[in-house]
């Protein structure tokens, strides 16, 4: 991921203060890491999706800087609160696509290889976060590794650095994360 830790980290903070000159600062040192994630979050949605990347990208970051409640730890923690945010977009547009395009086939999503079988994406994506929701219940941190790997397109070091423990936990949280998704899901 691109850009300085400490002069992302600054600019947050000064973002918080209320600093509108960080913001124009901290835009060229994100944009290029959330166009990564917004385009991995789109590559698994279906061919022509209405939202495109920087549309994705642009969302998400009115809604991170926005919201001045965040007490910003690092860089890190910027790009997991990323994913967060665009997991809730694709999550709104899928409900609104769901709504609108009830009995459409979608192309089938796959959470590292098949996980989600069925055929309405919509439907996926909903019952995905839903399983994501029931999961957090039961285990916060399993629930944000898939969050942060499957919506963010982090792999196991920056998932780790992100949460703050090791990539052997989260190798292990991924695993049975990813065991009890397919569980719930192919119900």
């Amino acid at each position: 991921m691109g850009g300085d830790r400490g002069e992302v980290t600054d600019l947050l903070l000064e973002l918080k203060r209320g600093n509108r000159e960080a913001e124009t600062q901290l835009i060229p040192l994100v944009y290029s890491e959330l166009h990564r994630i917004a385009s991995i979050q789109l590559r698994k949605e279906v061919p022509h999706h209405s939202l495109q990347p920087t549309a994705l990208v642009n969302e998400a970051y009115i809604r991170l800087t926005a919201n001045r409640q965040v007490d910003w730890q690092n860089r890190s923690h910027f790009f997991a609160v990323s994913a967060t945010i665009m997991r809730r977009i694709l999550v709104d547009h899928a409900r609104n696509a769901g709504a609108q395009k009830r009995g459409d086939r979608w192309d089938a999503v796959s959470l590292n290889d098949a996980i989600l079988p069925a055929p309405d994406r919509a439907s996926e994506i909903l019952a995905l976060d839903e399983a994501l929701t029931r999961l957090a219940k039961l285990d916060q941190r399993q629930s944000k590794v898939v969050e942060l790997r499957f919506f963010a397109g982090m792999n196991d070091e920056e998932t780790a650095n992100a949460l703050g423990v090791s990539s052997r936990t989260i190798k292990r949280d991924w695993r049975i994360a990813r065991a009890w998704l397919f569980k719930e899901l192919s119900c």
